[in-house]
This record gives structure tokens, C-alpha cells and sequence, in this order.
């Protein structure tokens, strides 16, 4: 590749932006043109009646070595949390509370004993959860007969109950596929838990941001964009994208059109499949197919302090996960408490006094100090096509970086990674298809050395 290959990059989230260094490390002339008048996608902070809020709770693992890798790219991964070792708080309705704790024995022995003690299970729930765990760890990702099923019915193959499901395997399943175990697809509720559980001891301990997601990914990624010598182009909606007669494509904006050698379409799938030239992929359809599904975020401020855990889980309750906010907020008094709510169909739908009404009793269930504690400030966001819907059949639908057209790759969490739809899936994603256009526009050494 000459320096002088132009390198369009639509969309400016978190696939776009690692495809955007990637092709900048590989001495291309890059564009990245985003709608919104920021980068980040989908991980995003905002202000509100004067306090700084995320879009929603995004969380990462140990084992989501590209996000991270990224991370250390913008100099931001001192702003973020990782435990030292998974530690996972689960309460039940009156306060109990049970503890998901890996050892230091090698995987799959490192959750056993952790497994063994977890009481919101009887044991004899407990020892079949743990043979399914064994047969879910053998299971072979290969096998594209295991994205035709569903993840629930395979766990009640294994003797694995309604109550298994919720008070085990929908702590995992819930926020990393957006879908609860039932309606999930076997394939990538086995990667999932294979990936992050089963086959690396340290792989689930989890991480997330220690500050608004702003500080982490927006304005570190434009810096360190335009230090790569990225053009950076906010507010600026690309309209068509056009293949030139001879090479190259010209993308069109209201006011501008932009020439390039190579265009890299990083937007959500809704919008990438309009944007796309005739031919590009096969059967464009299969991108509407895919599907969309919610997440709803409930932002809690309470007067006093009402839990000293920064994150825990919950069981036989609406809520599922909730993080301690408050120093990423910069409270001085009080506490935050943000309340991530995946596969939210019902939630999506449901009023700000619905959600209050439903959310705040059930918090004090889980919570008796919050009891005794007022409600400052009950704030809600709605991400209603915050993922791809990873149920059975999924896996097919997603197209890989490639497509029909010379120079022209698909990226983005909903292209086929492996990942499901989280920030480490934006990010591979956004690396294949930079890789993809280098190697289309001169196969050379260039292209082997940022593989």
C-alpha cells in the first residue's frame, strides 16, 4: 500500500475507530466520517440536568484482549476497572447474598468450589449445574448445527430447571447476549461461556469503566485519530456510497462527496444494509433478519450510601445487574446506583412511573439500606436496538468482512466475529476489515505486519 491509498471509514464507533488506526498504522490517507458530533457508537456519556450519565453499563472481561489492546492504544485503560479476580456478589429478595468467587486452580476447577457453595442453588442443583458446566465446556464451537437450537433447551436436556436458569445461567447469559438462556442461541451461549469461564481461569474476571465512557472512548479516540493523521469528520451523515466505473468509490454526503480507494461501512446493521451497493453482500435481507433487540438503563441517586459492593447480580427479582456509579459521576454525597436491564422487551415498553414502580421496591428487597434512604433522582435510558438478536439462526446471518466488492468491507459487533455483540466483537471486527482492505489494495508484507 502507498501512502497515498484513501481509506473512507463510515461510522465512527468503536469497529470504525480500530479500523481507522489500523488502516492509518498501514500508511493509508484515512477518512472517518460520523453522524453523531461525537466518536464512540453505542458507548457513550452525556450530560443531564447537570450530571454526567452513560448511555448504559458496558463491561468488559480479561479475556477481551483486542478491547483492551485498544485501550492501551488511547492511553484510557487506567480509567477503567478490572477485577483482580472474578468476585461476583449474587442477592436474592431479602438481602441474602451468595458469592461467585474463582480460585486459583486451573480452569474448569477455578469456579468449582465456588459452584459447590452457591446456595441460591439446592445440591443436587448445584451437581447438575456443574456436569452441564463439564458437557458445555465440550461442546464444538465448529458445529453449525448447535446455532439451530436453542441455548434453554439444551439446558433442560442436561436436567438444568427454570429456576437453574435463572438463578445461574442467565447471570451470564442475560448481559453478554442480551437475551435470556431460553430464547438464546446454543451456539453463542457456548462460545460465551466457553470463552469466558470455562477454558482460561482469569478469562470472566470483569472490567469496566472507572469514569464516564467519554473519558474512555470519544475524546481519547479523536486524539489519538488525529495523531495517526485520521481526518475526523463529525456531523457528517453519509447518504450513498457509490462504486466508481474504474476503482475506487465516492461516498456522499448532503454537501460533499468524498473519493476514496477503499470504504469501510462500520455502522449499526439497521443502517449499514441501505448504505451498501447493489451486490456487495448476498441477500442484503439478511441483515433486517438479524434483528434488533433493547437494553434499558435505570440511573438511581439515592441521598446516603445504601450498599458498599461496587457491582453485584441479582436472582428472583427484575433487576439483573447493578454497578456503583458514584465516583465515576464525581458525587460527593449520596450514591448512584446504575441499573443495566438486558433483553428488555417488557422494559422497553414500559413508562418512567412503570419503571420507578416496579424497580425501586424491588432495589429495596435487594438492598435494606436503600429502605431507609430517599430517591434523588431516577433517571432512564433506552438503547431499543442496542444489539443483534443472538438467537438461534444468528450465527448464518452475519457476514463476515468481505464482501462482493474489491476494497469495500463490512464492520462492526453484528458482523461474524465470533463475539457476540459487545465492545472486544466492535473492535475485532473493525481490525478484520481493516485488514481486509490492505490486503485488497496490494498484497504485501505491509499486510502480515498488522495481522
Amino acid at each position: 500500500m502507498t501512502a497515498t491509498t484513501r481509506v473512507t471509514v463510515v461510522g465512527g464507533g468503536l469497529a470504525g475507530i480500530s479500523a481507522a488506526l489500523l488502516c492509518a498504522d498501514g500508511g493509508a490517507q484515512v477518512t472517518v466520517v460520523e453522524v453523531r458530533p461525537r466518536l464512540g457508537g453505542a458507548a457513550y456519556s452525556f450530560e443531564r440536568d447537570g450530571m454526567v450519565l452513560d448511555n448504559g453499563q458496558h463491561v468488559f472481561l480479561r479475556c477481551c484482549t483486542a478491547y483492551r489492546a485498544l485501550l492501551a492504544r488511547l492511553g484510557t485503560e487506567p480509567r477503567t476497572v478490572l477485577q483482580e479476580r472474578l468476585e461476583i456478589p449474587v442477592i436474592a429478595p431479602g438481602g441474602r447474598v451468595e458469592w461467585l468467587r474463582r480460585t486459583s486452580l486451573p480452569a474448569p476447577l477455578h469456579l468449582a468450589g465456588a459452584l459447590a457453595r452457591y446456595g441460591h442453588l439446592s445440591r443436587r442443583q448445584r451437581l447438575r449445574a456443574a456436569r452441564a458446566a463439564l458437557r458445555l465446556s465440550r461442546l464444538p464451537l465448529a458445529d453449525e448445527a448447535l446455532d439451530a437450537r436453542t441455548f434453554g433447551s439444551w439446558l433442560s436436556e442436561q436436567g438444568q430447571s427454570a429456576e437453574a436458569s435463572e438463578a445461574l445461567w442467565n447471570l451470564i447469559a442475560l448481559p453478554t447476549l442480551n437475551m435470556p438462556a431460553g430464547d438464546a442461541s446454543l451456539a453463542m451461549a457456548a462460545f460465551v461461556f466457553q470463552t469466558g469461564l470455562l477454558r482460561g481461569a482469569d478469562a470472566g474476571d470483569i472490567g469496566y469503566a472507572a469514569v464516564p465512557l467519554s473519558q474512555v472512548h470519544g475524546e481519547p479516540s479523536e486524539q489519538a485519530l488525529r495523531e495517526a493523521g485520521v481526518n475526523v469528520r463529525l456531523g457528517w451523515r453519509a447518504e450513498r456510497l457509490e462504486g466508481r466505473s474504474g476503482r475506487g468509490f465516492a461516498v456522499e454526503g448532503r454537501d460533499e462527496v468524498i473519493e476514496s480507494d477503499a470504504v469501510i461501512v462500520a455502522l449499526p446493521h439497521q443502517r449499514a444494509g441501505g448504505l451498501l451497493p447493489d451486490g456487495a453482500i448476498d441477500d442484503v435481507s439478511r441483515l433486517e433478519r438479524l434483528g434488533t433487540a433493547p437494553i434499558v438503563n435505570l440511573h438511581v441517586v439515592y441521598d446516603r450510601p445504601v450498599t458498599d459492593l461496587p457491582l453485584l447480580a441479582a436472582v428472583r427479582s427484575p433487576v439483573q445487574w447493578v454497578f456503583d456509579r458514584t465516583g465515576a459521576a464525581g458525587l460527593a454525597d449520596g450514591q448512584y446506583l446504575g441499573v443495566s436491564i438486558s433483553g428488555a422487551e417488557r422494559e422497553i415498553a414500559m413508562s418512567r412511573d412503570e419503571l420507578r414502580e416496579l424497580y425501586l421496591p424491588a432495589l429495596s428487597e435487594l438492598l435494606p439500606r436503600a429502605r431507609q434512604a430517599t430517591v434523588e433522582r431516577f433517571e432512564i435510558t433506552r438503547e431499543h436496538a442496542a444489539t443483534f438478536r443472538a438467537g438461534p439462526g444468528s450465527t448464518r446471518l452475519r457476514p463476515g468482512p468481505r464482501t462482493r466488492i474489491e476494497g469495500l468491507a463490512l464492520a462492526g459487533s453484528w458482523t461474524a466475529t465470533g463475539w457476540p455483540a459487545t465492545m472486544e466483537g466492535a473492535v475485532r471486527s473493525g481490525m478484520a476489515a481493516a485488514r481486509e482492505v490492505l490486503g485488497a489494495a496490494r498484497p504485501s508484507p505491509v499486510t502480515e505486519a498488522v495481522a
